[in-house]
């Protein structure tokens, strides 16, 4: 799916910060891609790298990468709900209060991101295995109207928008 496939109408205006920092092209070519480079820098930080923190009150390197799985694993959630027809508006999500409690710090870098990788392949498959029909199906999560067809969008930005915040603030 190409960015030419997406419109406007169909998605919260929110969600355009991270559909634009997303070169055109394949979607899903972008998801594959990305995340290795994403672990790549991480990876970089080694372990007592990845607990620092840029500022007082800021996720560490780590929690950023739990942010970005459990993000992931809740859009495809938002997506599968959606594209299997249940109109049930879903919950937002309390990113902060969810990190507070991810014990991400204590995770090793390298099991982190396997669990990326793992999650984004899963990301990666569940996207190429919907019909037409699928795309197009849409719903509510935390008050955000959103389509099936946004979500591997925003997830794609969303990571470069983290990736690019560990490379500006962490290193």
């Amino acid at each position: 799916m190409t960015r030419a496939h997406l419109d406007p109408a169909t998605y919260a205006p929110y969600f355009q910060r991270y559909i634009d920092q997303v070169p055109d092209g394949d979607v899903l070519t972008q998801l594959t891609r990305q995340v290795e480079d994403t672990c790549a820098l991480i990876a970089g930080f080694g372990e007592d790298g990845a607990r620092h923190r840029y500022a007082e009150g800021k996720w560490s390197v780590k929690e950023v990468v739990g942010h970005m799985v459990d993000t992931e694993r809740l859009f495809v959630f938002r997506a599968m709900s959606f594209a299997r027809g249940d109109v049930t508006p879903l919950p937002g999500m309390e990113e902060d209060e969810w990190a507070a409690v991810s014990n991400a710090d204590s995770v090793p870098v390298a099991d982190l991101l396997d669990e990326m990788l793992a999650v984004r392949r899963a990301t990666v498959a569940f996207f190429m295995n919907l019909d037409e029909a699928a795309w197009t199906r849409a719903g509510v999560a935390g008050g955000n109207a959103l389509t099936v067809a946004c979500m591997p969008w925003v997830l794609a930005g969303h990571e470069i928008h983290h990736a690019g915040v560990v490379r500006e603030r962490y290193k």
